[in-house]
């Protein structure tokens, strides 16, 4: 009996503990607003990113924007089909379905073919891969890892979660954006079964970037540097637009996303666009926000509606409205399906997109990527395209807000309490 009462105490001991791990961080968190000191237009607003974000701006880069699977995939495939030397791949979602075959029998033909391929999945969010998908890249030569797969003497590891999404090809083709491998991201947004996301390629200096950011996490997960010019090969200058790539981790620089996303805010004089999947913001953030409102600064911001994967996140995210509406935000709730895209378009010149939401999961906690594109010209197709999501989305006002049913109210609060593990 007493042997039985010992080992029930360390079991709830244990859990105790990593649940205290799992809320509280290593890292001091920003708590100060970043002040308005320069525009986005201005110089130094790029020099500032370039230096607090590690990875200078780049010239000479080609991106292009894909919206929904039916225009996302291909591409990819594509690129994977097309590969001579090298395939470096990281996902958070990969899941069972055609497309998941569809990846996994091009990414193991190429390794059958001589092209090294390296493939890194979240151990969380590739729990329901259809397992033979994983023995089949495995026999064709494929080196297939798990990122912080729970281990006794770490489980906490498994809050911190690569919500990356890279693929690069022969070191001179990347994709990143929102999109992870199961049937969800199929199709045209053109039901409930089919969500609306955005995904982008690149060419040209930046995607040396984009690898190093993948090679972050492979050296996490396995020990291995991979190197040479199979996988940094000489990029020159392919297009006329400027972007950069940098990353987020709680084991070094868990707010570079914050901080980025703050300084962005800070800066602008005009408009901020945000498409946003989850969208939580921190106090911090939120009066950031508030502050750049009352500078005059135009604030649309579009998540998902009542079609979501996540209704706990959508009550934390409603929780939180009031200020930002008060101040003159335009919120607005996408209606069709899930809305996973993750774009957030400053001033018409700066466009970042990438893999992180805006919330406290992909500032603090989770490891992240973002390829920021600074050119007047893309950030105006992406205002387009917000505009054309925008009709498909019911505008939430103050009043309505205010009015909504009690029950409702008690849901946000609960679910306001989590919103740190959001």
């Amino acid at each position: 009996m007493k042997l039985k009462l010992i080992a029930w105490t360390f079991v709830l001991t244990s859990a105790a503990a990593v649940t205290a791990l799992n809320f509280t961080g290593g890292e001091k968190k920003l708590e100060e607003q970043v002040r308005h000191e320069y525009g986005l237009h201005d110089a130094q607003y790029q020099r500032a990113l370039g230096v607090l974000l590690g990875p200078p701006i780049t010239d000479g880069n080609r991106l292009e924007a894909f919206q929904n699977g039916d225009r996302i995939f291909p591409p990819m495939l594509a690129a994977i089909r097309g590969a001579q030397h090298t395939i470096t791949f990281e996902t958070y979602i990969y899941w069972s379905g055609d497309i998941g075959k569809a990846f996994a029998d091009a990414l193991a033909e190429r390794s059958r073919a001589g092209v090294k391929v390296h493939v890194l999945l979240d151990w969380v969010g590739s729990s329901k891969v259809d397992e033979a998908f994983v023995k089949e890249m495995e026999a064709a030569g494929v080196q297939v890892r798990k990122f912080h797969k729970p281990r006794w003497y770490d489980v906490a590891k498994m809050n911190n979660r690569t919500h990356r999404k890279l693929l690069v090809v022969d070191g001179r083709i990347g994709f990143t954006g929102g999109v992870g491998i199961a049937p969800a991201w199929t199709g045209d947004a053109q039901d409930a079964a089919h969500w609306r996301d955005s995904h982008f390629r690149a060419e040209g200096p930046v995607v040396a970037q984009m690898q190093a950011v993948f090679m972050d996490n492979w050296i996490k997960a396995t020990g291995d540097v991979l190197h040479g010019e199979r996988y940094f090969p000489a990029l020159p200058e392919v297009g006329r637009q400027r972007a950069q790539v940098f990353s987020s981790s709680p084991s070094g620089g868990s707010e570079s996303m914050h901080l980025m996303y703050l300084l962005s805010i800070a800066a602008a004089t005009r408009s901020i666009d945000l498409s946003s999947a989850y969208f939580v913001p921190d106090e911090l953030t939120v009066r950031t926000l508030v502050a750049a409102m009352r500078r005059g600064v135009r604030l649309r911001i579009i998540t998902p509606g009542p079609i979501i994967d996540s209704q706990t996140v959508r009550s934390a995210s409603r929780a939180g409205w009031g200020p930002l509406l008060e101040a003159g935000a335009e919120i607005s709730e996408y209606q069709p399906t899930m809305f996973h895209c993750k774009v957030f378009t400053v001033d018409g010149l700066l466009v970042s997109v990438g893999s992180t939401n805006f919330d406290n999961r992909s500032f603090r906690l989770n490891d992240e990527a973002n390829l920021n594109i600074y050119d007047a010209e893309f950030a105006a197709v992406q205002t387009v395209q917000f505009e054309a999501d925008l009709k498909q989305a019911r505008r939430v006002t103050l009043e309505a807000w205010r009015d909504r049913p009690w029950s409702e109210k008690a849901q946000e609060h609960l679910a306001a309490l989590i919103a740190s593990q959001l």
